[in-house]
Parts: C-alpha cells; structure tokens; sequence
C-alpha cells in the first residue's frame, strides 16, 4: 500500500579492480525491521558496469551476461525448491542457483512473518557469496494473499473476486497481497491464474475469474496490484506477477486429465485441449494480451495441458512445455512479451511421459522458449543435463544468452543488486486490521444471492437466529486450498472470522449455533444454513477425482468425494431447518457452483453463492444483514445438474439453473440500523 521510504538490508562490498572478489555482509536488522543504520559502507575501489545503478538495465546485463561462464548462466535458469537446499545452503552457492521458490505447505518454522524474511535472506546470502554476487529471485503462491505464511491476509480465491465485477478492488486486494509478500521476503508471486475455466468441474476452477475471456480481462488489474505501474518493481511493496497457465489450462476436456492418464489418475486437471484455433484463441489465448501488452506481466507459466488440434494437422497431443509455435512464436514473437516463461512445477515431466527421456525433456522445453526451470528436487540433474545439451550443440548458446538475458533484466529492474536483503519496514501491516478490513469487503463484494423469496434478506430489526451446517464454523473450509498447505483443510486455522462469527457480531437477537441441527429450532427463528464444499487443489478438486489424504489434519483419511453436490449431512440440516424455522437461508461456501436438488432449493427462501470468502467470513454476514448490499453477478453459469457440464453462456440450449451474470441485489440497512451495526462490529 506504499511506494516508498527506507530500503531493506544493505548489502555491503569491496569490489575489486580487476575481478569481482567481494566480502560480503548481511548487516543485523533492527527491531523495527528496518535496515541497520550502524553497519558502515567500506569504500569501492571500483565498480564493474553491471554493478553501477545509474546505467541502463539493458547495458548491465549484457555486461554482466558477457563475464558468465556456462555453468553460471544455466544456474540462473533454474530453480530449486527451499526444502532441497535449506540444511545446506552451499548448494546455492555452488551450483549458482538463480532462484528458489516454496511449494505449498513448505514454510519455515515458526511460520511467521519475521521467520520468512529471515529465511529468504539467508538463501540471498549464500546466493550473494557466488563468484559474481548474483541474487537469488524467490517464488511463491500468492494466488490470494501470502497463504502459506500464517498471519498473512487470506483474500476471496479469484472466482469470488470476479463476481465482485469490480477491477478497482482487485487491484487494491493484491497491492496488499505484494506488500505483504515481499516485506517477508519473496520477490516473485506466481499468479494471477488468467485462465478462463469452460468446466466446473475442473478442481482449479475457483483459481480463474470466471468462464468469459471478456471478464477475465477485465480483473487483469491484478498484474498492475501485484507490480504496480511500470518502473515500480524495485519498491518495498511490489513483486513480479505471473500470468498462468499459457494456455488453455482451463480449456480441457473432462477425461483427458494428466496428460490422456499418462503423468497420474486426474479427470480433467493437466488435461487436453482438444479444440479448433479459433476456440483456442478466444478462450486461451485473449487473456494474455493485454496482460502482455497492457500490463506488461513479468512472468509467464506454461501449461501443464496439452493441445490437440481439431481443425488441421495430425491429432498429435502437444504439451505446453514443449510448444515452441506458442511460447517463441506467439508470446515471445508476436506479442513481443520480454519477461520470463518459467515453467509450472516440475513442468517438463509432462513432455511426451513414458518416451521421451530427461535429457529430450529439457532439450525440448529449452528450445520452445522456457527461460526458467522449476526443478524443485533435481536441479543438480538439470543443470548437468542442460550442459551436456549446450555442450552437444543440441541447445545453441544463442538460446541460453536469451534466457539469463531476461532473467537478469528482471533482477535488476526489482533492485536486487543494490538491495538483496528484504526491506521489512512493512512488515508490523501483515494482517493489519486494515488489511482484514480491505478482505472483508472483498467478501462482502464478492457474495451473489441466487433467491429471495418474501424479501428475507437482508435480515433486519431484533430476530433471533439459528445456525447451522458444515462450513458455517470452519475457517479452513472458508478459505479453501492453498492456505497454510497447498491442499488447504478443514482444520486449518488462520487469523479472521468466520461466518458464525459475523453473524454473532451482527444479529440483534439470540444467536443459536448447532452444526447438525440437533438443537432445538424456535419457531419464529431466522435459519442460516452453511453449506458446501471441503478445501482441496488442482487435480484433487476434480470431479470423481482422487482423494487427498496427506495433510496433517487429515489423519490419513481420505477427504470427502468431490462431486459437486451437497453432503447428506448438510442436506439433512437444511431439511429440518428449514421446516422448522419462520425463515430459511441457505449459504453455499464452494469454489465452483454445486448442483441443487429440488427439495432443497425449493424449501429455502434465499440462497446465496458464497464462494470460498478468505479469512473474513463476517464479509458475508454484512450481505447477510444489510451492512453492505448484495451486488455480486455469477462468474460461471450454474448447472441445473452435473450432467449438463461443461455449461457456458453462448452455448446451444443454454438452460442453466442460474445464468452467467445472474445476481439479486438488495438495499443497504437504514440509518438507524447502520448505527447498530457499527457498534456491533466494534
């Protein structure tokens, strides 16, 4: 939220004439965070070219390129995972790693803000002890605020901010996801996901904006949260942003999943696209040019899908990681784009599995234009790989020179070389109140009420309220995956409020809670029930796919089946409370829309789509009561039944249960009842 004042630790050097032999030293940092100011610069005796500030980035890193040696540059095209390296951290040092990046779920420990930047500026240091002092660039998912850090600020998933239609705010939510980042050390998040997801039930689609390309577009203000305008990478409150996944991730086919069942047992996540060019252009490709061209993203990340064409060639699947027509021809050729193609998460493996070798692998992945590796455990492998590639002349020197070109550019435009340390003077705001404030509307914006019969809501005047369901209690459940661990869980439990605890702060009456409805129902009661899904990522949120299991919360017992259908659980305590109480409010916490069946959609008199709210659950209890309005619009059509998926607006026989663009709207509470309000939340 700041775009200014005193930078980091400073990295302190004595440069050397003819060589860049330094001694390097992290100076101490001070209670506030702040750089210490009683660690006193040594005089240089001279600087080389690419260390001088005050020269265009376009001429330093070509100086810098022209002093690398081979093994040098091909450490800077890879990156290792923390966990690989973390007892050991010489191995950045002597394998010239370029960049480190933690998966979800790996942390430091204490997983704290303070113990994350620590962490990060140890791997800088080591990075930083290398013959020429280059830093180290850090990865993570930020995909909706810093989740895997405890304490940080969990925003509504993507499919909840699209409902919002509101760009401004999602500009606003990750300028303070950035900030939050990088005062903790990392400079480099990997989102925004600016998939557009054609099938709910693909387990990423809470990732994605929504099923429109126009409206994916539209929230692309994310890039300009997360970097700020052109220019501002190096201040202490923007990162480098990467749009993913190019392309069409969210474009396959239900039953094409992990690559045709040939990298794992996915339906339809790392699937095939199997489409013309011209439905690949809109519904892939669209959304990157103007995050290209307009927003000038900074990273790109391939696809773990592959593209099977329909309208001309063979049939023969193409991984993105190995698509070289696409990534050097249509992103780094036609759409100019400068940055950095990073691949996904050991991406390469997904090149034709079960034929190609390691080394075919990456000679294919370098030559379509893939700068940085992802090697989370093998990096030592690829970069002897890639050497014996270059050295073979099956990977032209050409390639790699483009490769740390712009790894470098984007090192130096993020200030690295003048400040490596993380710059901490934001880091007392991680998990403000004025952050949670920023995430509750967030929420609030991003509810879509479904139905409304007899006006229940917004509920108002003294009502005594009943509480009820699974999700209405579990701020895991509200968050959903990538928080804390890369799966997510129902036990997870960050900093917020959930639900229950917003309508607590909110309602004028007696509050009754009974997960199961076991509780005795007054008769003139409102019901709230809470409904809907359990957290999951990527290919484990699939439709009938695998289970996860692994998480510590989860005991090594299967998570429930994912379906899209409400529990038997949560069925039966909409039944009995909605045929008990004066008023029935159904809540569905899910990322994706969940089929409704007859019984229990009909005995609801308001239904809201809460998708998956982040760390303020009382964002949904201001619709609930009138604090803010309804006005979100759905994202996604919602099926009638699971049968009619994949379902789309401009379909044929479009005839969904709620359209694309569907949402009620209801007044803001009055005066009199603001001021209640206010004083309830206090």
């Amino acid at each position: 939220m700041h775009s200014s004042g005193s930078l980091g630790r400073r990295l302190l050097a004595v440069v050397g004439v003819a060589l860049a032999a330094a001694v390097l030293v992290a100076p101490t940092v001070g209670a506030t965070g702040h750089r210490s100011t009683n660690a006193a610069r040594p005089h240089v005796a001279q600087s080389l070219p690419y260390q001088d500030p005050l020269l265009p980035v376009s001429q330093r890193v070509q100086d810098l390129l022209s002093r690398m040696t081979l093994a040098e540059k091909i450490g800077q095209m890879t990156q290792a995972e923390r966990a690989s390296v973390d007892t050991d951290t010489s191995k950045i040092t002597t394998d010239n790693l370029g960049s480190l990046l933690s998966g979800g779920g790996s942390v430091p420990t204490p997983n704290t803000p303070t113990a994350w930047a620590d962490m990060v500026d140890r791997y800088q240091q080591a990075a930083l002890a290398t013959r020429l002092h280059i830093p180290i660039l850090y990865g993570i998912d930020t995909v909706h605020g810093d989740g895997n850090m405890y304490g940080a600020t969990v925003f509504p998933h993507d499919i909840g901010l699209g409902a919002t239609r509101d760009p401004a705010l999602v500009r606003d939510v990750e300028h303070v996801a950035a900030e939050e980042t990088r005062t903790t050390g990392p400079q480099w998040v990997f989102a925004p996901c600016i998939c557009v997801a054609r099938d709910d039930r693909w387990g990423r689609t809470y990732e994605s904006f929504g099923e429109d390309p126009s409206l994916v577009k539209e929230m692309e203000t994310a890039i300009d949260g997360f970097q700020g305008p052109p220019g501002h990478l190096s201040n202490p409150d923007r990162v480098m942003a990467t749009a993913k996944h190019f392309a069409g991730d969210g474009l396959t086919t239900y039953g094409t999943g992990s690559n045709m069942q040939t990298t794992g047992n996915y339906p339809i996540d790392q699937g095939v696209d199997q489409v013309s060019h011209a439905t690949f252009d809109q519904f892939a490709l669209s959304p990157y040019v103007p995050a290209v061209r307009q927003h000038q993203v900074a990273a790109v990340m391939p696809s773990y899908s592959d593209v099977q064409w329909t309208d001309t060639g063979t049939g023969a699947r193409i991984n993105m990681h190995a698509n070289r027509d696409l990534i050097t021809g249509w992103l780094k050729g036609a759409m100019n784009f400068s940055g950095i193609v990073i691949s996904d998460y050991n991406g390469i493996d997904h090149i034709n599995p079960g034929t190609y070798t390691f080394a075919q692998k990456v000679e294919a992945g370098v030559n379509a234009g893939i700068d940085m590796f992802m090697q989370p455990q093998n990096f030592e492998q690829f970069e002897a790989t890639l050497t014996s590639l270059v050295n073979s002349g099956q990977v032209s020197m050409a390639r790699i020179n483009d490769a740390v070109s712009r790894i470098l550019t984007k090192k130096f435009q993020l200030g690295l070389f003048e400040h490596p340390y993380t710059d901490r003077r934001y880091i007392n705001q991680v998990g403000s109140p004025a952050h949670h404030a920023l995430a509750r509307r967030a929420a609030a914006e991003s509810q879509v009420l479904l139905k409304n019969s007899r006006q229940v809501l917004p509920i108002q005047g003294h009502r005594d309220i009943y509480v009820a369901g699974s999700n209405s209690d579990y701020i895991g459940n509200q968050a959903g995956g990538w928080t804390l661990t890369w799966q997510g869980g129902s036990t997870n439990v960050i900093p917020g409020t959930t639900i229950l605890d917003g309508i607590r702060q909110l309602a004028h009456g007696d509050v009754t809670y009974s997960q199961d409805a076991s509780a005795p129902i007054p008769h003139n009661a409102t019901g709230i029930v809470v409904v809907g899904e359990t957290p999951y990522a990527e290919g484990y949120g699939d439709v009938y796919g695998p289970q996860w299991a692994y998480d510590p919360g989860d005991h090594g017992v299967p998570r429930p089946v994912k379906d899209m259908q409400l529990s038997a659980a949560d069925k039966a305590a909409l039944d009995k409370v909605c045929a008990a109480a004066k008023r029935c409010i159904m809540v569905i916490v899910s990322g994706r829309p969940l089929i409704l069946d007859p019984a229990q959609r009909n005995e609801a008199d308001a239904i809201v789509a809460a998708w998956l709210p982040g760390s303020e659950g009382a964002g949904v209890a201001d619709d609930l009561f009138g604090a803010r309005p309804f006005t979100g619009k759905l994202p996604v059509s919602w099926p009638r039944t699971l049968a009619q998926e994949p379902i789309n607006v401009g379909d044929p026989n479009y005839n969904p249960l709620y359209p694309y663009g569907y949402g009620l709207t209801t007044r803001i509470m009055s005066h009199a009842d603001m001021g209640s309000f206010i004083k309830a939340s206090r």
